[in-house]
């Protein structure tokens, strides 16, 4: 595959060989079950396979423990406890969310929608300027994109397809529903473009991508966190508008999508450093609007500035 660019998935008589029966059949199923239950049993089912993973995932138990740890050095050891249990349970929650986002008719996907406060990305629409729009890694990241392109306000994801071509062409046609694009992950010419163009680019600047492209800047508790350097890179090179959004789940089972809050103004995007840090400050706010979807089950810490010691925060 060309590294910068990817072919849309296109249907074949080899994607029905047997060996790909097992991928249909899951999401047939998820499928089936997302559109014949409703929403409530969906959530509880949800919590339930979550709380069944907490049996057999010891090793993601420790990660986000660790995570948490690190992240609030002075949380109880009871309120780690029970972060990390909710955490698992809306982990859950996920993999039904994925069969919403991918398979609800839009009719009904818009009754779960809660539109808090999105004007300034409807404003800027109006002004046909382009808008790097800063997510995070919640686990309902499914939703909150179909969300953002219901609501008439589509855009571009950063995409890397799956190796299997069955499991691609699910993914694919389900994360482009209502009008939403994929780029692929390392053309960054495109996502320049697409930005010059006054277009929406989704990017998730939270997690730890790894030394390339990356400095270590402060994250929370953490006083040196691999942190990507993607968002000023983009922005120096397109002038486009950075908006924070995010979409978690309240307590009714509604997703509450927010894009209310442009930094550009004030983003300091010929200074990578000075750009990582300031950008961890507003990512840290949408993670504390509901911490528990937030996907603390990755190694968020796990490389330091020390190449030789990755890791060693979780050993």
């Amino acid at each position: 595959m060309n590294r910068t660019k990817f072919d849309k998935p296109k249907f074949s008589i080899e994607l029905l060989h047997p060996r790909h029966w097992w991928i249909w059949i899951g999401f047939g199923l998820l499928a089936l079950i997302v559109n014949i239950l409703p929403s409530s049993i969906l959530l509880k089912l949800g919590r339930s396979i979550g709380t069944l993973g907490i049996c057999s995932e010891n090793e993601r138990i420790k990660i986000a423990k660790r995570n948490l740890e690190l992240t609030f050095p002075d949380m109880s050891e009871k309120k780690v406890k029970q972060l990390v249990i909710e955490n698992f349970k809306n982990t859950g929650i996920a993999l039904i969310e994925i069969g919403i986002a991918w398979f609800w008719p839009t009719w009904r996907f818009k009754r779960i929608l809660l539109t808090k406060d999105i004007t300034k990305l409807e404003m800027l629409e109006a002004e046909n300027k382009g808008v790097l729009l800063c997510c995070v890694h919640a686990l309902n990241l499914e939703i909150t994109a179909r969300a953002f392109s219901t609501l008439g306000l589509a855009g571009y994801g950063i995409y890397r397809p799956h190796k299997n071509p069955v499991y691609e062409f699910i993914q694919y046609y389900g994360r482009t529903r209502n009008g939403n694009k994929l780029i692929y992950r390392t053309n960054l010419k495109k996502m320049i473009r697409v930005l010059r163009n006054g277009k929406r680019l989704f990017y998730l600047p939270d997690q730890d991508y790894g030394h390339n492209k990356s400095v270590f800047v402060p994250f929370f508790a953490v006083k040196e966190a691999c942190t990507t350097i993607g968002p000023s890179i983009l922005a120096y090179a397109s002038k486009c508008a950075i908006v924070l959004g995010s979409g978690f789940r309240n307590t009714d089972g509604k997703y509450e999508i927010i894009a209310n809050k442009s930094i550009e103004a004030n983003y300091p995007q010929k200074d990578e450093i000075a750009a990582a840090a300031y950008m961890n400050k507003y990512i840290e706010e949408i993670i504390l609007r509901a911490p528990e979807q937030w996907m603390w089950l990755h190694k968020r810490y796990k490389s330091l500035p020390d190449k030789s010691r990755t890791n060693s925060r979780y050993q």
